[in-house]
């Protein structure tokens, strides 16, 4: 986390450099709302997922029962090309039985759907977010508003992350 917000702020001191020396004042303020509060999106979300994930390891929560990932379970939500199934000469009936007991098992509570959704509505997210409209809206009702430069510093705060996160597994 200290090497990402270290080369985000390296990186904004480049675009301050780089803006400061071009002479367009307004490329400035875009370049710096955009990248500020992308910044703090990317920041709350590390931190939010962070805080979700240490609150159920230390609960001893188990996500899920099998050892499908998510995409498995979206490309195959039904488990229909599970490799371990054996062929058993079941009745269609029994067959399906036993599919809506599983289906019946895997429903997912309120509860557990509100303990999922902790993360995305984590107060820091909401609060980033919200930053990033009104700092959208500022630009936009002040005509300050170039959206090139704009959208340009948006992109550079997840670049950056994802760069840095990979650089820390290898």
């Amino acid at each position: 986390m200290r090497n990402s917000i270290n080369a985000l702020l390296i990186i904004d001191i480049g675009v301050i450099i780089f803006c400061l020396l071009s002479g367009n004042r307004i490329w400035l303020i875009n370049s710096q709302i955009g990248f500020i509060t992308s910044s703090l999106v990317m920041i709350a979300s590390i931190i939010s997922y962070r805080n979700m994930v240490k609150s159920r390891v230390d609960t001893g929560i188990v996500v899920g029962v099998d050892n499908r990932d998510t995409i498995e379970k979206i490309e195959d939500p039904y488990d229909l090309y599970n490799q371990d199934v054996s062929e058993d000469d079941k009745p269609i009936s029994e067959i399906v039985k036993e599919e809506k007991e599983k289906l019946k098992k895997n429903r997912r509570s309120i509860w557990q759907v509100a303990k999922d959704s902790k993360a995305s509505l984590s107060f820091y997210r909401l609060g980033a977010y919200s930053l990033l409209i009104l700092g959208f809206f500022y630009l936009n009702n002040n005509h300050k508003l170039d959206i090139t430069s704009y959208l340009f510093a948006l992109l550079i705060p997840p670049v950056i992350i994802i760069i840095t996160l990979i650089r820390k597994i290898r």
